[in-house]
């Protein structure tokens, strides 16, 4: 299993619509991959960081996982463009991706 992991880097005065992304974007990320080879989506809303009293690194995480680098591939070729120009409608922050090869323990 693959995961993609999607990062929302904390910085300064950006926006993020936590309501749009969690209402609209997410599920049309479902909705779009799901028949491609979407398995699982996660999100995680950053609270603090490391030490004690530190800002989150990260303002938001989401992960999306699917069984096979292809299936990733294929979507990502058949519906990258809706999903990123989606984008805009809830953050003005730069997406940073990492695609991983998911093990268990």
């Amino acid at each position: 299993m693959i995961c993609v992991t999607v990062f929302y880097p904390a910085a300064g005065e950006s926006r993020f619509d936590m309501q749009y992304y969690l209402n609209d974007h997410i599920p049309l990320v479902d909705r779009l991959l799901k028949p491609l080879g979407l398995q699982k989506i996660e999100v995680d809303e950053g609270l603090a960081g490391g030490a004690p009293g530190s800002p989150a690194n990260y303002k938001v995480i989401c992960r999306l996982y699917f069984d096979t680098m292809e299936n990733f591939q294929a979507g990502l070729a058949t519906v990258g463009n809706q999903l990123f120009a989606d984008i805009p409608n809830y953050t003005d922050i730069p997406v940073e991706l990492q695609v991983s090869n998911t093990l268990f323990f």
